[in-house]
């Protein structure tokens, strides 16, 4: 039990800006942080559910609603998963053979083509919490919104433990080597099917349309990851987050049109 305690601090720690006691961080307090990593986007999703009840009980407008929708999820995380995404972005843009992207991921400096899709994911996402701007009486909507925080993050906890690292140092290759690979495995792909079943149950098509785009997403990571890096790394696993939680977000606002 005390190792699970442990797991779970290390899991809010590592990921999330939350304050969390202090634990040490040895193999066996690692072992199932992996497990809880998807808790942190329930966090995220109930932070944005109060912050739209809030904006609709003060009648604030469109625009700073969607403003802290994109910065809600940015405070708590500490920005740990763009910083990754921003940095794939730079690897990628390089076009050079895979020692050299992986030399570039972990360049500290920002680099031009870093700037320019950062930029463009800010524009693309507050575009679209937009459309969720003024809406607090869906709750199925919500219901899913919070749901895809949590999806997005199993899908990732996935790739941490069954697929292949590109690199043998790092945090990710530290939590590969720390958890019970198989264990944390079948957690994920539980809460995998979970959320999963319950997205379905509350708003079929909108449940279909964001695993069916979380799916691709996920694909489309496995087949970059390993092409262009022989991989994955931490920044490749916050490249996913960032872009499987873009793709939710426009399934769900799409499914809620129809």
């Amino acid at each position: 039990m005390k190792q699970l305690a442990s797991s779970l601090v290390i899991a809010f720690a590592m990921y999330s800006k939350i304050p969390m006691p202090r634990v040490n961080w040895e193999k066996e307090n690692m072992q199932y942080a992996m497990c809880f990593f998807p808790l942190i986007g329930g966090v995220i999703g109930a932070l944005l559910v109060g912050w739209n009840l809030l904006c609709a009980s003060l009648g604030f407008g469109m625009m700073l609603e969607s403003a802290g929708y994109v910065v809600i999820p940015i405070l708590v995380t500490g920005g740990i998963h763009i910083d990754g995404f921003l940095d794939t972005v730079d690897a990628l843009s390089s076009y050079q053979p895979k020692e050299r992207k992986l030399e570039i991921l972990k360049d500290p400096h920002t680099g031009a083509f870093a700037i320019i899709y950062g930029i463009a994911y800010g524009i693309f996402t507050f575009g679209l919490c937009s459309e969720l701007a003024g809406v607090p009486a869906n709750r199925k909507v919500w219901i899913v919104v919070v749901l895809g925080f949590m999806l997005s993050r199993s899908l990732s906890g996935l790739g941490v433990v069954t697929l292949r690292s590109a690199k043998t140092s790092g945090l990710l290759a530290m939590f590969q080597s720390a958890a019970k690979q198989r264990l944390v495995a079948c957690v994920m792909a539980v809460w995998i099917v979970a959320v999963g079943a319950v997205m379905v149950v509350v708003a079929p098509m909108m449940g279909a349309a964001v695993l069916v785009v979380s799916a691709a997403v996920f694909a489309i990571y496995r087949f970059v990851a390993y092409k262009q890096f022989g991989g994955i790394t931490g920044d490749l696993a916050g490249f996913f987050l960032v872009l499987c939680e873009l793709g939710i977000l426009a399934a769900i606002v799409v499914a809620s049109r129809w």
